[in-house]
């Protein structure tokens, strides 16, 4: 049985349990803040009119934890002082385009739903979460983590979530939440390329850069160019991410180790879109997304099953030859049979 999960964050659960049992204050309380998250089910978003085009509404918790919090800035309207603010309308903003001018996809939904988003969630909380309906970001404590709304790409993974809700509803636990989760890293990565106009080659393909505070030992929550290596720090630990199936960690934390072992097809998305060269968007990106919006995968869908998929959707759009064969070796870099 699917565990019920309430929301799907960015930092995982098990790098705020270590930083718990070290009594560091603000992880405690964002991971007991996390758990009463996931108490519901992540269902579809409640129905609501769509809008035309894009449409964006942040909201301040003013450190509470109840949701949405006040309205401060609406669609067309002016920046607010808060930078935090107007980071996160940016980043709605940016993701929006992503979906709506590469890949035709109008909002996560595909119907113009608008996109909400609430900041300043509890006081240092350590995450930013998709929890069915909108985004949240907390600010986090200054000494670990810092203000989530920093990372361009740590917004288009969460909102990513929404539309994997919408399409494939890959179940979040094992395999299947691993690749909920590599899915939600391959756009967000995409979306802060798609904004920078950045070619794969030009890309850090890191997910949460610049999020971790001044003297945290690391670079970022993930690498996707080579899993393991984002962080060792005293007070994190060490990167726990493999990057070829040989490493794959069966255990029960996490979901079944659904932020630890997307580093494997994490790193067969990266290893594409550097071998095909260009904007990653354009090409392995498009697979990507052609397989998530298939109807074909399953929710329980494993990584062999969705390497075999991306393999199809790269020869129905691209034809035989050099995109699919550049498909099949990358999943055969990291350990997985294609065909």
């Amino acid at each position: 049985m699917t565990p019920a999960i309430g929301h799907c964050a960015i930092v995982p659960p098990y790098v705020l349990d270590r930083l718990a049992e070290q009594g560091h204050g603000a992880a405690r309380r964002s991971l007991v803040l996390d758990a009463v998250h996931r108490q519901a089910r992540l269902l579809p978003p409640e129905p609501r009119e769509p809008a035309p085009r894009l449409s964006r509404t942040v909201c301040d918790a003013e450190h509470d934890e109840r949701l949405p919090g006040r309205t401060v800035r609406t669609e067309g309207g002016a920046g607010d002082a808060d930078a935090s603010v107007d980071r996160a309308y940016d980043g709605l903003g940016a993701t929006f385009a992503l979906y709506d001018e590469v890949f035709g996809r109008h909002s996560i939904d595909d119907a113009y739903l608008p996109l909400d988003a609430t900041v300043h969630y509890g006081r240092d909380y350590d995450n930013a979460f998709w929890d069915g309906n909108r985004m949240v970001f907390g600010d986090g404590d200054g000494e670990i983590f810092v203000d989530f709304t920093s990372c361009l790409d740590v917004i288009g993974h969460e909102l990513a979530h929404g539309v994997t809700q919408y399409t494939a509803g890959l179940e979040y636990i094992n395999q299947s939440g691993a690749l909920n989760e590599s899915v939600s890293d391959v756009f967000g990565s995409l979306v802060r390329q798609y904004a920078l106009g950045q070619t794969a080659e030009e890309a850090d393909w890191l997910i949460g850069a610049g999020l971790l505070a001044p003297g945290v030992r690391g670079v970022a929550l993930r690498s996707m160019k080579a899993p393991g290596t984002a962080y060792d720090d005293p007070r994190l630990g060490k990167d726990p991410q493999p990057g070829h199936f040989d490493g794959y960690v069966r255990t029960r934390r996490d979901n079944g180790g659904v932020h630890i072992n997307s580093g494997i097809p994490n790193h067969a998305f990266q290893l594409l879109a550097t071998a095909l060269g260009g904007h990653a968007w354009e090409r392995a990106g498009r697979i990507w997304y052609d397989t998530l919006t298939s109807g074909d995968l399953a929710p329980n869908t494993g990584f062999a099953a969705f390497a075999r998929a991306t393999v199809a959707a790269a020869r129905t759009r691209f034809g035989e030859g050099e995109v699919p064969d550049a498909v099949t070796e990358a999943w055969s870099r990291v350990g997985i049979r294609s065909t």
